[in-house]
């Protein structure tokens, strides 16, 4: 094969846009969550402390929910049937699987 061809190969797509939309949802329930803890303690107190303490126990809830979400692998994630790249393992895998993948 040539330079030509090598660069002319298809690569698979990049999951760019699936990771930035978690991050930008993460980073909207973070944004809530230390808005809620800052509007709880600067303004709501001043009316309700039990308001504002609800508020502050909402806000705890949302960073490992937020983890949680920005980690979740989704159906487009397909790390499981992905290459190896050692031959043997690969052949193994796909014999367990049922696969037959073409050879290289």
């Amino acid at each position: 094969m040539d330079a030509r061809g090598a660069a002319l190969r298809p690569f698979p797509p990049y999951a760019g846009g699936m990771y930035a939309r978690r991050r930008h949802v993460y980073f909207a329930m973070m944004g809530t969550c230390i808005g809620l803890f800052v509007l709880a303690w600067g303004v709501v107190r001043l009316w309700s402390v039990p308001a504002a303490v609800g508020m502050c126990l909402v806000a705890m809830v949302i960073p490992p929910v937020a983890a949680m979400v920005a980690n979740r692998r989704g159906p487009e994630d397909r790390w499981w049937d992905d290459p190896s790249g050692d031959p043997q393992s690969d052949e193994w895998w796909d014999e367990l699987d049922g696969k037959k993948r073409p050879r290289q």
